[in-house]
């Protein structure tokens, strides 16, 4: 299923995206309200999202509301740092033995549709296409071999980054250079684990304004997602909804020559295959 979630007149709205079509489901007290509720128990509510559907009359086109990020309220947004052999050379670090962790704060999120604001602060943001892995079924020290087991589904994801703040401040202030307001927009929506195969053979692309800038395949990350997840989890309880960045191939803008970061009104698409397009335009802080 893809799982979206979706504003109109005030409301939170939630449905489903099929290929020709579009439900917005039905919300009462025993049906669920959220993406996130969906995750958090696939199978008591998977059914009952079939159900509904089954039952339904789709909707033809597009979604004529505000797309909202699917998962809106995570208590983590992880990355991981370096994951593509391609992308560790052209930025000139040595490939990692061991997964490069960072995180983005809650309020980077964003959703389909919705721009990337520019903020003042900053002149040289960038741009990366990514995997997002949305935690299901909590963990703690979980182990390679069961990880999957506690993946809900997949998502199209943004990992936007200030490179003068990441890379050319005191410390190096990670954090601070991917956490501006805007920099991680998730979506067009979670697309359930069992409509995925295998998450680590999947097409992904990033275009600006219609130029594909990364093309590469999952099939190149250094670290699996099951290994990803058994090493956070040996640190932090992961908890349904958290979100995990998977990483970004070659072809970023601090990398080119010479270098592309996003200017206003250029529009940024991040597609992964089976996953849709995650379309963003690119604006100035305090335009619309």
């Amino acid at each position: 299923m893809r799982l979206a979630m979706w504003r109109h007149d005030g409301n939170d709205l939630l449905g489903v995206v099929e290929a020709d079509g579009w439900f917005e489901l039905e919300q009462g007290p025993d049906q669920p309200q959220s993406v996130q509720q969906i995750v958090s128990d696939l199978d008591y509510w998977g059914p009952r999202v079939r159900e509904q559907i089954a039952a339904a009359v789709k909707n033809p086109g597009e979604p004529p509301y505000a797309w909202l990020p699917p998962i809106g309220n995570p208590s983590k947004i992880l990355c991981v740092g370096l994951n593509y052999a391609d992308h560790a050379k052209e930025t000139g670090a040595s490939v990692p033995d061991r997964p490069v962790i960072f995180n983005k704060l809650a309020t980077t999120l964003s959703a389909h549709g919705r721009p990337i604001v520019l903020p003042p602060e900053s002149s040289k943001v960038d741009y990366e296409a990514e995997l997002v892995v949305v935690i299901g079924k909590q963990g703690r020290r979980i182990a390679e071999f069961d990880a999957m087991s506690h993946v809900a589904g997949y998502a199209c994801g943004n990992d936007v980054s200030a490179r003068d703040w990441q890379k050319e401040t005191p410390g190096g202030q990670w954090l601070l250079g991917k956490s501006f307001d805007t920099f991680a927009p998730l979506g067009p929506y979670v697309v359930t684990a069992d409509a995925v195969p295998d998450p680590g053979r999947l097409k992904i692309q990033f275009r600006l304004d219609g130029e594909t800038l990364q093309e590469s395949s999952t099939d190149q990350l250094l670290f699996s997602i099951p290994r990803v997840i058994s090493y956070v989890s040996q640190v932090c309880t992961l908890l349904s909804g958290d979100l995990i960045y998977t990483g970004t191939p070659a072809g970023v803008g601090v990398a080119r020559t010479p270098r592309r970061y996003l200017q206003p009104g250029q529009v940024a698409e991040v597609e992964i295959e089976g996953l849709g397009i995650l379309r963003n335009p690119v604006v100035a802080d305090g335009e619309k």
